[in-house]
């Protein structure tokens, strides 16, 4: 159901791949509360997933791009203005990659060239997305832009390896810049820490399935989903949240709040420690 939130704004959707894609399911929310969008992502991506076919369904311009090159984000958003009539109003950054847990290193292992990787492509981009959009001057005032974290940016998740370290710098990025896009252009700029959510990128991460599981038993409203995502990056999107900036915002259903729920002790309760065919315990 329209609200018409966004009636008359233009916008830009980074990284939708699929329709498990929280991206793909903002972008559908944006064009159905009344904006017009461009969507982009890295010519493999387009190749491999199926963000032609949201493009059509949403009459929107595919714009391939690699976020971590300014050459390629300067014609995205050159682009988009250029298709769109105008400046750009919103802006979503859902843009996650880890070499090492593709490749199952461990922290405690890591291949540093693609700990590299990982902060260009899940970090770094989204600095480079804001700083080529100030310098264009491409975004509206009281434009808004949102990347998508998690919680492993405060606290050790077993399995979430280096992208925990990625979205530290992401958030810290969201309140650098934002101080500076929001004195110089009334620009603002926030993170949305989603709950744990079964799209392509998290399905890599190892034990994912159980960490959704539990974080399940612990939300007091459970976990939020893809389509609750959306809908909150909306209302951050619209002028109903013209002064909210700076803030990593917590979508989990109360998660963070949590130290033990019944549900998720009573779980733990069936089975402790596992162990390895040595008997010696495995921490991760």
């Amino acid at each position: 159901m329209s609200n018409n939130l966004l009636t008359g704004k233009k916008g830009i959707i980074f990284g939708a791949l699929n329709e498990m894609s929280i991206a793909w399911k903002v972008a559908e929310r944006a064009v159905e509360e009344g904006a017009t969008i461009t969507l982009s992502n890295t010519p493999l991506a387009v190749r491999m997933g199926t963000t032609n076919e949201l493009a059509q369904k949403l009459n929107a311009t595919l714009i391939p791009a690699d976020a971590t090159s300014v050459e390629d984000l300067t014609e995205v958003f050159r682009q988009s203005t250029e298709v769109l009539g105008g400046k750009i109003d919103f802006v979503l950054h859902s843009i996650g990659m880890s070499p090492n847990v593709r490749k199952k290193r461990t922290y405690d292992d890591l291949d540093y060239d693609m700990l590299t990787s990982t902060l260009d492509i899940s970090a770094i981009s989204f600095h480079k997305m804001l700083q080529t959009a100030k310098k264009l001057d491409a975004i509206n005032q009281y434009g808004s832009v949102v990347a998508l974290t998690y919680m492993a940016a405060q606290r050790t998740m077993f399995g979430y390896n280096d992208m925990a370290d990625a979205k530290a710098m992401l958030e810290s990025i969201a309140r650098s810049f934002g101080y500076i896009y929001g004195r110089e252009k009334d620009v603002r700029i926030n993170t949305i820490s989603q709950s744990p959510t079964m799209t392509t990128a998290g399905s890599g991460v190892k034990g994912f399935d159980s960490l959704v599981d539990f974080a399940e038993r612990m939300s007091p409203l459970g976990n939020a989903s893809a389509d609750d995502c959306a809908n909150y990056c909306i209302t951050l999107f619209s002028d109903l949240t013209r002064k909210v900036t700076m803030q990593n915002l917590y979508h989990d259903g109360g998660f963070s709040s949590m130290g033990m729920s019944y549900r998720a002790m009573e779980q733990y309760l069936k089975g402790f420690d596992f162990k390895d065919e040595n008997g010696k315990i495995i921490y991760g």
